[in-house]
């Protein structure tokens, strides 16, 4: 099963970060520009501005966003398992989820210029 992957591509952390990810080159991931129109967006019943403001990851038909969705992701990574795994741990996880908030809403701000709705 493919997951899906949806990511602002208009931020440059954001693509910096995805582009790193990509070249890997791992068939089973499919990398989604939010900025370019599609029905998956439209599946997903998200604004735009709700897009933006966090990574999304479709897997197994789950919708995770945020710090859950990079621990999916890394969790189907090879050589990033390991770090899903201690960034999954109880207290970890809620300081990583902190951290995360924090410079996400940073680069959502910073980003908001690009938003088309």
């Amino acid at each position: 099963m493919i997951m899906k992957v949806y990511y602002n591509q208009k931020c440059n952390i954001c693509n910096i970060e995805i582009s790193h990810y990509r070249k890997k080159n791992l068939k089973y991931i499919d990398w989604i520009d939010i900025n370019t129109p599609s029905k998956d967006l439209e599946l997903l019943g998200k604004s735009h501005k709700e897009m933006m403001r966090r990574l999304h990851v479709i897997n197994q038909g789950k919708i995770y966003s945020g710090a859950s969705a990079f621990i999916i992701l890394w969790k189907n990574m090879p050589r990033y398992r390991l770090l899903s795994q201690f960034l999954n741990l109880p207290i970890i996880f809620h300081i990583f989820t902190m951290f995360y908030e924090i410079i996400a809403l940073i680069l959502y701000f910073k980003n908001n210029k690009n938003l088309n709705s």
